[in-house]
């Protein structure tokens, strides 16, 4: 059994027991769990010494997994989500479904359809959508690449990936936008 599968076997143990995992995404790696388990949510916020009420990231594989769960959704976002240069984070009003611990004190959440291949694979086999934050301790600058993430990080997971972990190529956090109405607001 190769690497990248191997992984996704590991991953899916530990999502499925509440645990919490260091992965690579379309963006950097991420700290990531069952984003409808309350308990593994409250890990990564102990991992990282996050102020409770910060709202996380969630990964989908589809739009599907959006409309899913959203309770309305503006159908043109996904419209503006494929033409974006860079992977795009959507702050969706109406969240449904997921840990509270995981929404904006306005029952809002940030949701992004994930196009790496790990991560589709993942939450495709998972089929529940996975928090995704940065792999640092809070107020720490967020690691580009795998090398950069601190001991006390990688101790505190359940499981590190080991697929792309030698990649040196540097990414960037995504561009995050608030959508009402037919507007766009940037956030980053």
């Amino acid at each position: 059994m190769d690497s990248f599968e191997t992984d996704i076997e590991h991953c899916l143990r530990v999502l499925n027991e509440g645990g919490i995992i260091l992965y690579p995404t379309d963006t950097i790696w991420g700290i990531g769990c069952d984003a409808t388990n309350e308990e593994a949510v409250e890990k990564i916020i102990a991992l990282k010494q996050r102020p409770s009420n910060k709202s996380f990231v969630v990964l989908v594989s589809s739009e599907r997994e959006v409309l899913q769960y959203v309770a309305a959704v503006d159908l043109t976002v996904f419209d503006y989500i494929q033409e974006a240069a860079n992977p795009t984070t959507v702050i969706y009003e109406q969240a449904i479904g997921f840990a509270d611990n995981i929404l904006a004190d306005d029952g809002s959440v940030a949701i992004r359809i994930c196009n790496d291949d790990f991560c589709r694979h993942l939450i495709k086999r998972f089929r529940k959508p996975i928090v995704s934050t940065s792999a640092n301790v809070s107020g720490d600058p967020s690691p580009a690449i795998f090398k950069d993430i601190s001991e006390q990080i990688r101790q505190g997971v359940d499981y590190v990936v080991n697929y792309r972990q030698e990649e040196n190529s540097l990414s960037n956090p995504s561009s995050i936008i608030k959508w009402h109405n037919g507007k766009i607001e940037i956030i980053r």
